[in-house]
């Protein structure tokens, strides 16, 4: 049974709408206050209810990660019709180098968007067969096997750069939120990072290093070190076809 009055009983009940809610629910108070009992209070209905459109709590978190990445192709359209749009052109192909820095800014913006889901993200797909991972991951993937096809890389290359690509943006990222504050309110960095915890004695390299933690730009350090990483992949052999390399 649902409540009175809740989503379902008005017909407006939908996987969408309960994945939205989940999203939300671990946005606002984290993975751990993710239960099928309280998602059922956030969208006044019965727990009962959410089975209808999830088996159980693991397919809700699965979904979280298929949120993810649907999110990320959702902008990523949206950036290339803008584009299309200020050009005046029905197609706009960008460099490759370009194209997959707009990629991994685009996800960056998403992972920092819900940072509490993007662990799952590195980790729940790998459980699955290629396969079985959810269909936005697999757009994802095609879409960026497709800008290094167009380019001209013959599919090993292709892949290997797809590979290099995707685990320095998402071990990036991972890395960035790593740093997470010991006490956001406090001005001093060393007390901020909870680095005064640790023995000066034991750590002198980890406790110098605090004004580089407190000046670290993510976006900046990502998309450096992808511009490194993407200055020792070769040539694409179709560069002319996009106008030119962009470096």
């Amino acid at each position: 049974m649902v409540e009175q009055g809740g989503p379902e009983k008005r017909g407006r009940l939908s996987r969408p709408l309960v994945l939205a809610a989940a999203v939300s629910l671990v946005d606002r108070d984290g993975l751990a206050a993710l239960t099928m009992r309280r998602l059922a209070a956030d969208l006044g209905v019965e727990s009962m209810a959410i089975y209808r459109y999830f088996p159980g709590k693991e397919a809700l978190v699965d979904g979280l990660v298929e949120a993810f990445f649907a999110e990320v192709n959702e902008r990523l359209r949206s950036s290339a019709e803008e584009s299309r749009a200020d050009r005046g052109t029905e197609s706009v192909d960008q460099p490759w180098r370009t194209e997959l820095r707009r990629i991994c800014r685009t996800f960056a913006v998403v992972a920092h968007t819900h940072p509490e889901i993007l662990p799952l993200v590195a980790t729940r797909p790998l459980s699955v067969p290629v396969a079985r991972r959810p269909a936005p991951a697999l757009q994802l993937t095609e879409h960026i096997l497709a800008v290094l096809g167009r380019a001209g890389f013959d599919d090993a290359t292709a892949l290997r750069i797809y590979r290099a690509v995707v685990a320095w943006n998402l071990g990036s990222l991972l890395v960035d939120k790593r740093q997470v504050v010991d006490d956001p309110d406090e001005p001093d960095p060393m007390l901020r990072l909870g680095l005064h915890r640790l023995p000066a004695a034991e750590y002198p390299r980890l406790r110098a290093l605090v004004p580089l933690f407190t000046e670290y730009d993510d976006e900046q350090e990502m998309i450096a070190g992808l511009d490194g990483l993407l200055s020792r992949m070769p040539e694409a052999p179709l560069d002319s076809f996009y106008g030119g390399s962009a470096r």
